[in-house]
């Protein structure tokens, strides 16, 4: 609390009733929820349905009569002052319906801190921090930007680390804070993804059933202690990505769900507001103030907890209005289709606001469908978005390495197909933790064959991700070659390293992330044609396909690769210039585990014309194999 601020700095004015109902007010935190001030806390929360609503607690010993809050004009917003209390007060708001006799004690939904679960209590909770980032803050943009190296290392923090010493408990924000820190240095990753931090009741969630907007969990400490967590991964260098799930929320009773008695957040026809997949309710984007309360949310966590960018969950369920529903159990929009036109509308709103607010962070849409112009900008018609998961490479990918080789040459197209669309958007390649879940294994346990064999094909998928155009993601235990696949009540498979050919992988990802850092062709041009040729893009037998990156002045790397256990020992491939290439990276390195096939450092080009052009290289290429290679 800052010593100026009184009761008066968060009363909810006509203005801000006025930009609240029309939905454009996007800093309702600073108005809503709990804030210490001189003489006790000011409390506000929307409840338009409510005849009464009651702030009650320890400190009123939970008693619905003594602490009511006041109406702000016909703003559906509920305010007061309650003197004597301040940070650390547990509270809830005590709502009682207009309609039907419902009353109900409800959680914050501007909470800034819960109660740790099981436990469903705000906690009055003030923000302060001494930020240390600044250097950070202001080089940002440039690190954020489509031209920049972005390598996502994605974290789920109950399952990172654990303190198997100490019961297998979670580590704390602050323990985290050095371990990743160094983690990533190790590796070489430019930025981390959390997964879900927002307050959540349920851990198999994962914390993709969120019921905190503005509050990371208690789980593993206080806001701070986030807010240390951010600070100190910015001070080493690295970018913070926050999972925010605007597409639906659970129906705890303590939650949004049915809130003052009315369907305030969510739609009331369940064809709408119920989410058949995740038994959740779903957010009515038609309303203004839901829409300012969502965008509110995502201002919150780039503002008050500095992120760099929001991955927004589950777009693609947003968009559609028969998204997992058969025929007859969804509502057409007004036009009679099946687009969720409010869904579209705040999508773009959202997306005008953070980029106008905060220049140099991005948003990324998980969006599985070909949807047009995901990110795109809003004044061309897009959706708004910085970035896109490109779910299709990830699924054609991840098909193709999972088939015996012997089979793989009559698959061929699902390597290639990608180049059909790979610059529609500017895309992010991911292999998240969806895909180490639910039954279908680590990576590792998807490659079929005997151990060499799997080893070198999850080298030669990961190579494979690193050299395509686009910013990578890559969830945790998968670069160290987890054997198993991801359990959230466990820590990551840490003692594997010990044994040479899981710590080869986690070499060849830190080398990877190196050569992407620093080779500009590797990254200048990930959202752009021009940094894109094939060589080879059609010997299925061989199993073999080429291409080339181009940095922003043309300069070039050759990226090969073998998707068959075969060695080919004068493989020729066209290049654009003559004289050394030298080989930068080879996934078949001893250095990785690998049977050190290779060029023995590089090769000489000739005048020996292939593939369209003049020069030409011939290679040794090493099974289930991939080859960076530089010209000198």
């Amino acid at each position: 609390m800052h010593a100026a601020e009184t009761t008066d700095s968060h009363r909810f004015t006509a203005d801000d009733q006025h930009w609240f109902n029309e939905g454009t007010h996007y800093r309702l935190f600073e108005k809503l929820g709990a804030h210490p001030v001189e003489g006790g806390t000011h409390f506000g929360v929307w409840a338009p349905g409510a005849r009464r609503v009651s702030v009650v607690g320890d400190f009123n010993g939970w008693d619905t009569r003594r602490t009511p809050l006041s109406p702000a004009g016909s703003s559906g917003i509920w305010e007061g002052l309650v003197p004597g209390i301040g940070p650390g007060s547990v509270y809830k708001y005590h709502v009682e319906s207009s309609f039907h006799g419902y009353a109900v004690n409800k959680a914050d939904p501007i909470g800034f801190r819960h109660e740790a679960p099981p436990r469903t209590g705000s906690v009055v909770h003030p923000l302060d921090y001494e930020w240390g980032d600044e250097a950070w803050m202001a080089s940002r943009g440039s690190r954020n930007g489509l031209g920049a190296p972005i390598s996502i290392y994605e974290v789920h923090l109950g399952s990172w680390m654990r303190a198997p010493d100490q019961d297998n408990r979670w580590l704390t924000y602050r323990e985290i804070a050095p371990r990743l820190v160094a983690h990533l240095r190790e590796t070489g990753f430019t930025h981390v993804e959390f997964m879900p931090v927002m307050e959540h009741p349920y851990d198999p969630s994962w914390g993709y059933q969120s019921t905190g907007y503005f509050a990371p969990t208690s789980r593993f400490g206080t806001p701070q202690d986030f807010m240390f967590l951010v600070d100190e991964l910015h001070r080493a260098g690295f970018g913070v990505v926050l999972d925010w799930v605007p597409s639906h929320f659970p129906t705890d009773e303590h939650g949004l769900a049915y809130f003052d008695g009315t369907h305030l957040y969510e739609h009331a026809d369940a064809r709408q507001g119920f989410h058949p997949d995740w038994k959740s309710s779903i957010f009515n984007y038609g309303r203004h103030e839901v829409r300012a309360f969502l965008i509110s949310s995502a201002v919150f966590w780039l503002l008050k907890y500095h992120a760099d960018a929001l991955r927004v969950d589950g777009v693609a369920s947003m968009l559609y209005l028969d998204y997992s529903r058969p025929a007859g159990e969804w509502v057409p929009n007004r036009y009679g289709g099946r687009e969720n036109v409010d869904a579209i509308e705040f999508l773009r709103q959202l997306n005008a606001e953070v980029y106008r607010a905060f220049p140099d962070v991005q948003t990324i849409a998980e969006e599985s469908t070909a949807w047009p112009m995901v990110s795109r900008p809003t004044y061309v018609g897009g959706l708004g978005f910085g970035l896109k998961w490109d779910m299709g490479w990830m699924h054609d990918t991840l098909e193709h390495v999972k088939r015996d080789p012997i089979h793989r040459r009559w698959h061929y197209n699902e390597l290639t197909f990608r180049a059909i669309y790979q610059f529609s958007e500017n895309f992010v390649l991911p292999l998240s933790h969806d895909e180490v879940v639910h039954g279908k294994g680590s990576l590792l346990a998807r490659m079929p064959g005997d151990e060499w064999r799997r080893f070198a094909g999850l080298r030669l998928l990961l190579a494979y991700q690193w050299a395509q155009p686009g910013k990578k993601l890559l969830f945790m235990g998968c670069e160290i070659g987890q054997s198993g696949e991801w359990n959230f009540r466990q820590s990551v498979d840490w003692h594997l390293r010990q044994y040479p050919v899981h710590e080869g992988v986690l070499r060849m990802v830190a080398d990877l992330n190196r050569l992407y850092r620093e080779q500009p062709a590797l990254h200048e041009r990930d959202c752009d044609a021009a940094g894109f040729q094939w060589v080879e893009a059609s010997d299925a037998d061989h199993g073999v396909l080429a291409f080339l990156r181009k940095d922003a002045a043309g300069r070039p790397i050759l990226a090969v690769f073998n998707f068959t256990p075969q060695t080919w020992g004068t493989y020729r491939l066209g290049v654009p210039l003559t004289g050394r290439w030298r080989e930068v990276f080879n996934s078949d390195a001893a250095h990785y585990a690998g049977s050190g096939q290779g060029n023995l450092g590089g090769v000489d080009a000739t005048l020996i014309p292939s593939h369209g052009m003049d020069h030409s290289v011939v290679l040794n290429v090493p099974p289930l194999g991939a080859l960076l290679l530089k010209p000198e």
